[in-house]
């Protein structure tokens, strides 16, 4: 039962070492919290929650995941703004503008799937991605 007891101790204090090693959430580029993100559009209020870990999701809302190549036309402290290529599916331009780690202001425009695209979202970090 001793045993037991001090095996317990010492996986608890193993645990408890792994989370306080593990620190405070990761940080995508710029600054900005990694982890799930309300973005809503504005004019239609849409809303839709993202699990972002990476900069280029909320900069390449409509070709996510075509492996685009992007130029950076302008990088402050602030504000980001690329120009991307996606092949065949299409290139788009985004601004970024940080107001703070979890609150962003998105415009972005281009062309996806042979249509244009113009749309304005607000995202806003939640927390944790679930």
């Amino acid at each position: 039962m001793a045993g037991r007891c001090a095996l317990a101790a010492v996986l608890m204090m193993a645990m408890a070492a792994a989370v306080h090693a593990a620190g405070p959430a990761p940080r995508l580029a710029k600054g900005l919290e990694a982890g799930e993100w309300e973005l809503r559009e504005r004019g239609t209020g849409a809303v839709r929650k993202l699990c972002v870990s990476q900069l280029s999701q909320l900069l390449q809302r409509r070709h996510d995941g075509h492996g685009c190549k992007s130029f950076t036309v302008n990088d402050t402290p602030k504000r980001l703004v690329i120009t991307y290529e996606c092949g065949a599916a299409g290139n788009g331009r985004t601004d970024l503008r940080i107001e703070t780690s979890r609150l962003v202001q998105i415009m972005s425009q281009g062309i996806a799937d042979g249509a244009p695209f113009d749309f304005a979202l607000e995202g806003r970090w939640v927390g944790a991605c679930h």
